[in-house]
């Protein structure tokens, strides 16, 4: 169908409309891949790259497109959406010729940096599947590497690296960290440099957005093209996957997770625990998970710190070029705020706002008096009960809910038994309380406990040591 001037006119009025009316994100998330394939008599006809778009944006913003249509062309009666493609592309056919390459685009500066390519293709890539936003500041560039995410960050880019049709060494990935230890922050950056190979599609999702899709696809009736389209994906990389909830949900992250290990597709998870304590997963998830390559992310060394503040005020001076935080007020943040990544972030806005709002420079002074409610050295940090059962498990390889269960063989009662003492020196939490947060034990068995493992202290070095150790762990 030939298109006049006047049409694309018409669609480009359409579109700022649209834009206004639903908002930049909404817009950018649903309709930057719609395109206009012509107008007849009264009739829009418009398409999108996937049945999941048409699916979703004639369920919820018919009306609107409507409206839109109508308003800077009154005589429109319908406007009919089809999918222009599949909604995975398979790879071209041997001898088939390529598509001509896409128009350059404008280069998007990161950190200083210019991306011609591989930052607008990867946008579109996550826009047009129903991926979750990505930072164009979290890249490998920009993770600063250390004693606690070395491991982590070698495997994340050996993935990213990979093309289509290597072997793969460890899947799934899985990546699980405290907040604020960079998690989020290596998982995008494997998703803005994996996307850069031509020849893979690797999209990031929350776990919230994975829920969030596969249950409007159920609502919709397009659950199976949402399959086919996740399973087509070669690298699908998972964030925060303690808050994936609902039975059928995770039952088809199941299917989807064994259905691509099974094609020989990677699989990246990151979750704020290691997949034995994610009570909320049946068995048979938690097993799977477990049988890739499960890597921690420590916690920030003062020598880590000290270097991401480094880098996040070299990032700063880009945008603010009179920014500047002498050494000794570096090192002072470094060694006061221990608790993560993000305090350290919060840190350093707090004395840019303060330089550029008072145009003073920053000063150690200054720096105290901002952040003084981000530093906690004086009192101990308080221990939570279900840490302290994590902490324990991992220390002697079981599970968090074997502490929890009846079980009384020796390689569980031991290990309860401390988990219970330290609850009792480390929290203020009474006798009968801990006793019902262990399985609902009766106090007496929670003093019976406390009391063995005080006895075997005095008498068991090895024991003293390794409880220390899990003291320090849980206090820093």
């Amino acid at each position: 169908m030939t298109m006049t001037s006047m049409d694309q006119e018409l669609w480009l009025r359409v579109k700022d409309r649209l834009r206004g009316q639903v908002g930049e994100d909404i817009y950018l998330s649903w309709f930057a891949r719609m395109e206009l394939d012509g107008i007849a008599d009264d009739t829009i006809k418009l398409s999108v790259p996937t049945r999941f778009l048409k699916s979703w944006i004639q369920s919820h913003y018919a009306e609107k497109l409507m409206e839109c249509w109508q308003a800077v062309q009154p005589a429109t009666a319908r406007v009919e959406l089809t999918v222009r493609s599949p909604a995975i592309r398979p790879l071209l056919p041997k001898g088939k010729p390529a598509e001509p390459p896409a128009p350059a685009r404008e280069p998007v500066k990161v950190n200083g940096s210019d991306h011609r390519g591989p930052l607008p293709a990867v946008t579109s890539l996550q826009e047009g599947f129903g991926g979750s936003p990505l930072d164009p500041r979290l890249t490998f560039e920009t993770f600063v590497v250390g004693r606690s995410n070395t491991l982590a960050h070698a495997a994340a880019l050996q993935v990213a690296r990979a093309r289509r049709g290597d072997p793969v060494m460890f899947n799934p990935l899985y990546i699980h960290a405290g907040v604020g230890l960079g998690k989020t922050h290596l998982l995008q950056s494997l998703a803005w440099a994996g996307n850069a190979c031509p020849d893979r599609k690797v999209l990031y999702l929350t776990a919230e957005r994975f829920v969030f899709g596969f249950v409007a696809a159920l609502r919709n009736q397009t659950a199976i093209a949402f399959k086919e389209a996740l399973r087509a994906i070669d690298v699908l990389v998972i964030d925060d996957l303690q808050f994936l909830q609902g039975k059928s949900t995770q039952a088809e992250f199941c299917h989807t997770l064994n259905a691509l290990i099974d094609a020989g597709r990677q699989v990246v998870i990151a979750a704020d625990r290691p997949p034995a304590d994610l009570e909320s997963l049946e068995e048979r998830v938690r097993s799977r998970l477990a049988g890739g390559l499960v890597v921690e992310m420590g916690l920030l060394g003062e020598e880590l710190r000290f270097e991401i503040l480094k880098s996040r005020v070299a990032a700063a001076r880009l945008h603010h070029a009179g920014f500047d935080v002498p050494q000794s007020v570096l090192g002072f943040i470094a060694k006061a705020v221990t608790h993560n990544g993000r305090d350290l972030e919060g840190a350093l806005n707090r004395l840019l706002a303060h330089s550029k709002l008072t145009s003073q420079p920053v000063t150690l002074e200054m720096a105290e008096r901002e952040v003084r409610d981000l530093i906690r050295p004086q009192e101990p940090r308080r221990v939570k009960i279900e840490e302290i059962q994590r902490v324990v498990a991992r220390q002697y390889n079981v599970s968090r809910a074997d502490l929890l269960s009846s079980r009384r063989t020796a390689n569980v009662v031991r290990p309860r038994q401390v988990a219970m003492y330290l609850a009792k020196t480390l929290t203020l939490r009474s006798l009968p309380e801990i006793g019902r947060r262990f399985g609902g034990r009766d106090h007496t068995t929670v003093l019976h406990a406390v009391r063995k493992i005080e006895n075997l202290v005095s008498k068991d070095v090895s024991l003293a040591e390794e409880i220390e150790v899990l003291k320090r762990q849980l206090q820093e």
